[in-house]
């Protein structure tokens, strides 16, 4: 018998604590698909949902979660900056990231942020039921491909590059132009005014020794800060 099915039969079988976690995530296709994992381990499991950030970070806040599973990529503002809002106010909090980003700068940001694992969502069929439990034990979790770039994060100059000089928030706007998304679209994404992201947008460029929006994209584009498919 191969160890993950070993692992996912044992998991199956420990007589678990019924488990309270909090699926946040955009797409209610992934959170019913989360959802459904969830239950697979435990009929009585309970299951919250959140589908933006806010409403992710008021619920954790007002609750007792034994895991958070939250996305990176959403509405009302970007998931690691949720992330660090809920370690701020309840520093036991255990998140699982699970993301289509298997970039080490989402990794890096992740960890640094406070995260317990952090899974990619093209591994998530396989390897959540492992994540659910090891994190839930006290431990924490990476796929194998995460585990990877984590190793390369430690060994090479990473943290040396332009963009790990941004801040959490600065790093959101400059992915989302990236993404080609316009200052006033951003200030109705973040609940900001335009007039906040425009001295964000002039930090980024100075940070990044920048002129234009056309080098913001490339050099996303070239560190696969975004997702272009």
């Amino acid at each position: 018998m191969s160890s993950w099915l070993a692992d996912r039969l044992l998991l199956k079988t420990d007589n678990y604590k019924q488990m309270k976690i909090l699926i946040v995530d955009d797409h209610p296709i992934i959170r019913n698909g989360i959802k459904q994992i969830i239950l697979d381990i435990s009929q009585s499991n309970l299951v919250d949902e959140a589908e933006e950030t806010q409403e992710a970070v008021q619920k954790a806040v007002q609750n007792n979660y034994d895991l958070i599973i939250m996305d990176i990529s959403m509405p009302g503002g970007g998931g690691l900056e949720a992330l660090g809002q809920i370690k701020k106010i309840k520093p036991q909090a255990r998140v699982l990231i699970l993301s289509i980003y298997n970039n080490e700068q989402y990794i890096s940001r992740a960890m640094k942020a406070g995260a317990s694992g952090y899974l990619t969502k093209t591994s998530a069929t396989d390897e959540l039921h492992l994540a659910i439990k090891k994190i839930i034990s006290g431990g924490k979790y990476f796929s194998s491909e995460v585990a990877q770039k984590l190793a390369h994060i430690f060994d090479s100059d990473h943290n040396k590059q332009k963009h790990s000089n941004l801040s959490e928030r600065e790093f959101q706007i400059f992915c989302m132009l990236a993404l080609g998304k316009s200052i006033n679209e951003i200030g109705e994404e973040l609940f900001l005014s335009p007039k906040t992201i425009s001295t964000h947008y002039y930090r980024i460029l100075n940070k990044m020794g920048m002129k234009k929006n056309s080098e913001i994209i490339h050099y996303a584009v070239k560190h696969s800060l975004i997702d272009v498919q």
